[in-house]
């Protein structure tokens, strides 16, 4: 996979739900998608909502010794994943496809940092003063500790 026949996507100060959607429907219509800086991108609305609300789903189990999920992401990157997941048609071949087409990153490798960065004008979150929480934030507070930082 050469830099030139993938579509190399900034998530930084992107609405996640947003770019997910264009994301997933590029997928689906047969494109590579790298998506980097993704902890940069962001989810709106109210910060300590949200982050209860994520919390919960790590208190939801299905069998007795916690073997088998529901698992739930801490990293950034594979939460992102998980959500454009969502926006796919995952149970059939065609969804699973386009699932394996996308890429998503923690900052920006080399391999792409001389890539031509696409940045969706209608998906950045233009409103500062809104709730929002950055996706590396809500990471943090669920308890993910990046490498790089300690």
């Amino acid at each position: 996979m050469s830099t030139d026949t993938v579509k190399v996507y900034d998530a930084e100060q992107m609405v996640v739900g947003r770019l997910g959607a264009k994301v997933a429907k590029a997928a689906l219509l047969g494109e590579n998608i790298i998506i980097i800086n993704v902890e940069k991108a962001i989810i709106t609305g109210d910060p300590k909502t949200l982050i209860s609300a994520w919390k919960e789903k790590f208190k939801i189990r299905t069998s007795y010794k916690h073997e088998r999920g529901p698992f739930h992401e801490r990293r950034p990157d594979k939460m992102v994943r998980r959500m454009i997941r969502g926006m796919l048609p995952w149970p059939t071949p065609r969804g699973k496809a386009a699932f394996k087409r996308i890429k998503v990153f923690i900052g920006t490798p080399e391999k792409y940092a001389d890539a031509e960065k696409i940045v969706l004008e209608k998906s950045r979150y233009r409103s500062m003063t809104q709730k929002h929480i950055v996706v590396q934030e809500l990471s943090h507070q669920l308890g993910w500790r990046n490498p790089e930082v300690a």
